[in-house]
């Protein structure tokens, strides 16, 4: 509707629009978390968690309405038609850039249980958005450099720990756990340092999935694996924000988690280890060709 405006005055309203937004929701937000802090009981979390999934689903789902009214963004969307709101899901994806997060909010949003991700540590300290998701019991993760975790090794139990206590409280209700394999977004340098045999993706890490999976136990119907695809370009989100990600490309699509998954040890058993490694490494290589295919496809049209 306000495609006409100039990029630049797009991506104030839609910034405008955003901080309203979740200013707006995060208040009633903090209201029931307050609730939940106060009486820190598993019959008041069951009750009160649903509410607080469902403040956050409203806030994604205004968020796709200023994404509306401010771009003229074509969405090829494949794959979710088929996915259902119950249930609990784990969900793995390629990672570009921050707009990542809002893509998969907008074309997941309200098709599965709401997306709980792994975060950066220092997040937590972003102004609002950071107590929300605190609130919304998303799990902050310590990162630690090789040198340090040679230093001191006990510190490779610390994410282990929060991945556990996290999803202990996931098990609760219905729920959406998001993982970017790569642990950080795609750029042409990292993507040289790791010597990466892919094209389009860093190597994937496979510690953090294969925790969730067995601290979730039998919990998750299935991986949904989603791939994103810019094809001009990953946008920085200020260029997202003025309209200037031109398509984007989402392919969603659900794969079975083999059952031993749940019940393998990651960290003491290399055989299983192996395997497990093996699962992710063909998941990378078929998503690796997809995106070179969708590519190859777009520029096609």
């Amino acid at each position: 509707m306000l495609q006409f405006l100039p990029p630049f005055l797009r991506g104030v309203i839609a910034l405008l629009l955003l901080v309203v937004n979740t200013l707006f929701w995060c208040v009633l937000l903090f209201a029931f978390s307050l609730v939940k802090l106060l009486l820190p009981f598993q019959a008041v979390r069951t009750r009160v968690d649903p509410l607080l999934n469902a403040i956050a689903t409203a806030w994604i789902a205004c968020n796709s309405g200023w994404m509306r009214l401010t771009q003229a963004t074509v969405w090829d969307v494949a794959g979710v038609d088929a996915l259902s709101y119950e249930g609990w899901y784990l969900v793995n994806a390629n990672h570009q850039s921050w707009v990542d997060i809002f893509v998969l909010q907008h074309v997941l949003n309200r098709r599965i249980p709401m997306l709980k991700f792994f975060l950066k540590q220092e997040l937590i300290w972003v102004p609002v958005i950071g107590l929300a998701w605190w609130a919304l019991d998303f799990p902050f993760m310590k990162r630690h450099t090789k040198a340090d975790l040679r230093k001191h090794p006990e510190r490779r139990l610390q994410d282990r720990e929060a991945t556990r206590r996290a999803c202990e409280k996931f098990a609760l209700v219905p729920t959406s756990v998001m993982n970017f394999a790569e642990g950080t977004r795609f750029t042409p340098a990292k993507h040289a340092s790791q010597a990466s045999h892919y094209h389009h993706l860093l190597k994937p890490k496979a510690g953090a999935l294969a925790l969730a999976i067995n601290a979730m136990g039998e919990k998750f119907h299935s991986l949904i694996d989603v791939t994103i695809v810019y094809p001009a370009g990953a946008p920085s989100f200020w260029q997202f924000l003025c309209g200037q990600a031109p398509k984007v490309i989402v392919r969603a699509q659900q794969l079975p988690i083999p059952a031993e998954f749940s019940v393998g040890d990651y960290g003491g058993d290399p055989a299983f280890r192996m395997q497990f490694q093996q699962w992710l490494t063909d998941l990378w290589d078929n998503k690796d060709k997809q995106i070179t295919a969708l590519l190859a496809q777009s520029k096609a049209l």
